[in-house]
C-alpha cells in the first residue's frame, strides 16, 4: 500500500468518522453536536478521495500544494466550530446565572415563609 496525504486523509476521515459515530453510541457526544462532525468527515471523505476536486479547488484559490487545502479546509471548519461552540457555552452560561439567581430567590422566600 502506497501511503500518501490522500490516502492518508482518507484512513482519518473514516477514522473519525467511526469515533463520532461510536461517541454518539455511547451517549458521550450529543446528536446535535455530532451532526456537524459527521458532516465534516463525509466533506473529508469525498475531499480526500477525489483528488481531482482538491486540485482545482487548490488551483482556484492559487494554493501551491493541493493537498494542502485539505489543512486550509480542517482549520476554517474548526475556527467556525469553535465560534459555533462559543456561542453556545455563552448562552448556556447566562442560563446558568439566571437559574442560580432563581434558586437564590427560591431559597430566600421559603426562609421567610418558614419564620411567619
Amino acid at each position: 500500500m502506497f501511503l500518501n496525504v490522500h490516502s492518508i486523509s482518507i484512513l482519518f476521515s473514516i477514522t473519525f468518522l467511526i469515533v463520532v459515530i461510536e461517541l454518539v453510541r455511547k451517549n458521550k457526544l450529543l446528536e446535535q453536536y455530532s451532526l456537524l462532525w459527521i458532516f465534516m468527515s463525509i466533506i473529508l471523505l469525498v475531499l480526500s478521495s477525489t483528488p481531482k476536486i482538491i486540485n482545482t479547488l487548490a488551483k482556484w484559490l492559487d494554493i501551491k500544494n493541493p493537498p494542502s487545502f485539505l489543512f486550509l479546509f480542517g482549520l476554517v471548519y474548526l475556527l467556525i466550530y469553535n465560534l459555533h461552540i462559543t456561542t453556545v457555552v455563552s448562552k448556556q452560561s447566562k442560563k446558568i446565572t439566571r437559574l442560580a439567581q432563581e434558586i437564590a430567590l427560591l431559597k430566600e422566600e421559603m426562609e421567610n415563609n418558614k419564620k411567619i
